[in-house]
């Protein structure tokens, strides 16, 4: 009878159940709640996160091949989102990497093109950040990441004009000052979201409650670009047990259908409920944001949405909290509108660990030879886009289209990061290379056009062939390997993408040294020849086979050196000939070869600085300046870390270093195999010292007359590996300033950002890794100072670098590793390169320039060639039969007023004829408040003068991304209080351009971005740029 009892009972219940589900077959959930004061809201924010290559290439994302390695397809997320969308009008969702986006956008129907239009319209779907990825902040320079973003923002402004007001960069490992102001405030973003900042750094937030912050990213622009900040609790994912991804083993639905086993709705706002008051406890306010998605999710957007539903129904049904759909635009309007005031955070989030020994500071160098040939790209794309818009765009092409989507896709933070796959790095080169072919006809052509016409129209077929050489670094060049016959003439136009005249030294391989050098008007110049050494030689044919597919059939025998001055946004031509009595062969020059036996050190430098190297001629031990009487010991050496492969550490700590994770496990100095003699080549340009330090390492030092810095050019690898054992190879220079724990490094290439070793203004570090603790990105340079002088390093590239004794700097050039570091890349970085018939690990070649300075006098220096080195002399070549050979008409050519340059604390970052025939220009102040008592300082542009005999018939100002007029932006954008106390300095930013005077004011730090529109150039053409 108990038991008939219980069964009557059950019976009742599935009865009544029954019932019940049959009168509600059909389910509405309420997802309209908005915000309710006085109650915890929870805002959902449905989002992906789509890599833009990382373990699998970008296309192979896009169209969800190579399963293998990971099940993703972006064309899946999107298709299935919007349907989703329009199922439920208070469903949203937010959107970011645009070079996804327009992949899928081209090849919808125009019925699916306007639906999207009205989603977005509706704020259903929104753009959040829109770049073309979400780039990387670390190994990322300030002016690329400007132009990635400018090229998202536009697409989105001209499919569906709107503006993106939200930063979210919420995987980059490590968060840079530039990104706050200059890609946050500058583009007009109310807010700036991010996941990764360091697990010290972050358990100490929790405590205070100030994970969300008002950064002040700048010292010269300070409040005017400070902008609300918020780091997640727990990364970038949704919290635990609310993943709903189709097929997805973490996924726990929300189960309301009575009529079925695992009725869970009570237990899952109960889970809901604890984890929002467990978030509410470590966040300011009752807003706490939920970001319900991570990788590459919603391939089946309806199992996220279905849940979500079900959690803001039945939540709100039980009322202790509030969820609603949301974005993060409205969570920062709800944070707005409180009027709170937040913690002041400055500097960075700089170095990144997620845990003890886990610093994520390897990638500041992972794969250094592609952040070399993302620099080099970057640098010819600023020169590329001025030679088009001064021949003239044409839409049939060639453009600089191609290498601009290849450049901002190789921005994305596991691309120049280093952090992908080899395949997926392979991929990222290939396009650069393919932009670049693209971009090369572009600048040939227009160099053409430019040097045979003296009219700007109708140039469409020029008759000269130009031709460039991509790998000039390793000595192959075949336009000027050519033997010149008697009678034959190979000119060499060299043009300059600053806004200011130039002197440098150009460097071409010749097969024959006697040769002359001419300028336009004929007068011959001063030169130099220096012997292309075997150890380059053998790099050239192998890397050259590894480039092309084939082995060059020649080797040249010499470089020939000789100094070319160009005129700001112009060129200049000269000519080389063969000839009997060259100038190069006819000046003493001297082949010195220590042979480590000498008693007397050797000084070298033909003009003011003069190094001092040691009795042997092994290492440089003094610098001196004879024009400033600069004086200072100077060492340099070579040590290499073992990397760490975390056998000693407990299983669930295996932490060994890699692509992300700098962790060594021991310094070893690198000795020199036996004796290493150096050889020295003296002349009149400059002298080189030649050292051999063992049979992985060789490096030149440079010295040049008319220069006042060192230029070290290294060249590393294979790192040998035979040992097992991963390595990472530094230099170290040391000098005798007195820096104490102080150093300075660039953030982005902009501002200098102020480094304490062992130290964290924000927490009390606990040390447990002082090498990779103690690392930071180095995209510029770094220096040190003390009461007397500054001792300054700049980079070619982006490198991990630091100070870890008083007076040294140290700079990781290579890494060659054997072990994944656990971080989702599933791959040791061990670079490998295959040509002619074998294989080796990759070898690096890379420069750094060395100066010291008496105090205060460094900034003109690191900013001034800095420019230099970002944006080096571009050359081209063509061969002439010298009996046919006629002068160019336009032998050399400035598109400024010939009497005008612009101030020297101000670069043209960008120069671009836009589609509609205006033009995109950004001007940028590169000095900092305080940083020089001449340069930082109020600079003023003359447009009149940068483009003249060119009407400027409009002039508007914008955002930092070109896509909103700046006057609408600052009225739109929020005005956050700080809890610290105002700063009462007046920011003194330019004024407003006068239409009439057409005079730019820059104030430091400051970059204005302007579309103007302009007349047709006027008859004169090419004539009135002329500087003869």
């Amino acid at each position: 009878m108990k038991n008939m009892g219980k069964f009557e009972i059950w019976f009742l219940i599935l009865m009544v159940c029954g019932l019940w589900v049959v009168e509600a077959k059909y389910m509405v959930y309420n997802t309209s709640q908005g915000i309710v004061s006085g109650k915890l809201n929870v805002h959902l924010v449905p989002h992906t996160h789509d890599d833009v290559g990382w373990l699998k290439t970008v296309d192979q994302y896009y169209v969800g091949s190579n399963n293998s390695i990971q099940v993703a397809c972006v064309q899946n997320v999107l298709d299935s989102l919007i349907p989703a969308l329009l199922a439920d009008k208070n469903r949203k969702f937010i959107y970011v990497e645009q070079a996804f986006f327009q992949r899928w956008w081209r090849n919808q129907s125009p019925g699916m093109q306007s639906t999207v239009k009205q989603l977005v319209n509706s704020g259903q779907l929104e753009f959040i950040n829109g770049g073309w990825c979400m780039h990387d902040e670390a190994a990322t320079h300030y002016i690329d990441m400007i132009d990635q973003t400018t090229l998202g923002h536009k697409y989105i402004k001209q499919q569906f004009n709107v503006t993106p007001r939200i930063g979210w960069q919420i995987d980059p490992f490590g968060h840079s000052a530039v990104q706050a102001y200059l890609l946050g405030a500058e583009v007009g973003f109310d807010s700036l979201f991010f996941g990764r900042i360091d697990y010290q750094d972050r358990e100490k937030r929790k405590i205070e409650k100030s994970l969300e912050v008002i950064w002040r990213g700048s010292k010269s622009l300070s409040s005017s670009t400070q902008i609300f900040s918020g780091a997640f609790p727990q990364n970038y994912e949704p919290p635990s047990k609310f993943y709903f991804e189709v097929n997805d083993d973490n996924s726990l639905p929300v189960q309301d259908d009575v009529n079925l086993f695992d009725y869970n709705v009570q237990e899952r706002v109960n889970d809901f409920v604890a984890a929002a008051l467990s978030q509410a406890n470590i966040t300011r306010t009752n807003h706490i944001m939920w970001t319900m998605g991570t990788d590459f999710k919603y391939q089946y957007a309806h199992t996220w949405f279905r849940n979500m539903d079900k959690l803001i129904h039945y939540v709100n049904q039980d009322g202790r909290v509030n969820a609603l759909y949301s974005s993060p635009s409205i969570y920062t309007d709800a944070k707005y509108a409180l009027d709170e005031s937040w913690p002041l955070k400055t500097d960075d989030y700089f170095p990144y660990a997620d845990r003890i020994n886990a610093y994520w500071t390897g990638y500041f160098t992972s794969r250094p030879a592609l952040k070399l040939y993302v620099r080099m790209m970057s640098g010819y794309y600023l020169a590329a886009r001025q030679l088009e818009f001064f021949k003239g765009r044409i839409e049939t092409g060639p453009t600089t289209e191609i290498l601009a989507d290849a450049l901002a896709i190789a921005q994305h933070h596991d691309a120049v990061s280093g952090t992908s796959k080899q395949h997926v790095a392979d991929d990222y080169a290939k396009r650069l290379f393919i932009g670049y072919k693209q971009a090369e006809d572009l600048v040939s052509n227009s160099l053409a056009c430019m040097v045979e016409s003296a009219s700007a129209s109708g140039c469409k077929n020029p008759q000269i062939n130009f031709k460039q050489c991509p790998l000039l670094n390793i000595s192959y060049c075949p336009p000027t390997e050519a033997d010149l016959a008697p009678g034959k003439k190979l000119v060499v136009v060299v043009y300059n993408a600053l806004g200011w005249k130039r002197t440098d030294v150009v460097r071409i391989p010749v097969v024959n040294k006697n040769v002359i050098v001419e300028d336009s008007t004929g007068k011959e110049i001063e030169s130099q020849l220096l012997p292309i050494v075997k150890e380059s030689i053998v790099i050239r044919n192998y890397y050259a086979a590894a480039y092309f597919g084939e082995s060059p059939t020649s080797s040249p025998k010499y470089w020939l050196v000789f100094t070319a001055t160009v005129p700001p946004l112009g060129f200049s031509s000269y000519v080389i000939t063969s000839g009997k009595q060259a100038v190069a062969a006819s000046i003493p020059q001297t082949f010195y070869k220590t042979d480590g036996s000498q008693s007397d050190a050797v000084e070298v430098g033909p003009g003011n600085l003069k190094l001092l190297y040691s009795a042997n001629g092994a290492k440089f031990t003094q610098y001196f300046n004879k024009r400033n009487q600069v004086r200072s010991s100077l060492e340099q050496s070579f040590s290499y870390y073992s990397a760490d492969d975390g056998s000693k550490d407990d299983y669930k700590d295996i932490q060994a270093s890699g692509a992300y994770v700098f962790r060594p496990n021991g310094s070893f100095p690198i000795h020199p195999e036996g004796k290493v003699p150096a050889t020295i080549l003296r002349g009149p340009l400059l002298d080189e010292v030649h050292q051999n330090i063992n049979s992985w390492i060789y490096q030149i030092t440079r010295v040049y007359k008319e220069k006042e810095h060192v230029e070290v050019e290294f060249t590393v690898g294979p790192i040998p590996i035979d040992n097992g054992i991963g390595k990472e190879l530094v230099t170290q220079i040391q000098t005798d300033i007195k820096s104490n724990k102080t150093f300075y490094t660039d953030s982005n290439g902009r501002d200098f950002l102020k480094r304490v070793r062992d130290y964290r203004a924000d927490w009390d570090l606990q040390v447990n890794q002082p090498a990779a603790g103690n690392y930071y990105p180095i995209n510029l340079g770094l220096f040190l100072k003390d009461n007397n002088n500054e001792f300054s390093v700049l980079v070619d590239r982006s490198v991990g670098g630091s100070s870890l004794v008083d007076g040294q700097l140290e700079l990781m050039l290579h890494r060659r590793l054997l072990n994944d570091d656990g971080r989702g890349v599933a791959e040791a970085l061990n670079e490998t390169v295959c040509a002619l018939g074998k294989c080796m690990g990759l070898t690096v070649q890379g420069k750094y320039y060395i100066r010291i300075d008496s105090l205060g006098e460094g900034a003109k220096w690191r900013r001034s060639f800095g420019q230099e080195i970002y944006s080096p002399l571009l050359l081209a070549f063509t061969e002439q039969d010298g009996d046919k050979f006629t002068k160019f008409p336009v032998p050399t050519f400035t598109g400024m007023d010939p009497s005008y340059s612009l101030p020297d604390n101000v670069a043209i970052i960008t120069l671009q004829e836009l589609e509609d025939h205006t033009v995109l220009l950004r001007l940028a102040h590169l000095y900092e408040v305080d940083e020089d008592k001449d340069l930082s300082t109020k600079a003023s542009v003359e447009l009149k003068r940068l483009f003249p005999k060119r009407k400027i018939n409009k002039i508007r100002e914008m955002s930092l991304s070109a896509n909103q007029e700046r006057v609408e932006m600052e009225k739109k954008r929020l005005k956050w209080k700080a809890e610290a106390p105002s700063d009462l300095r007046d920011v003194a930013r330019g004024g407003p351009v006068d239409p009439t005077k057409l005079m730019v004011e820059l104030a430091p730090m400051e970059i204005r971005t302007f579309v103007i529109d302009l007349s047709q150039s006027v008859p004169e053409g090419w004539k009135s740029h002329m500087s003869l």
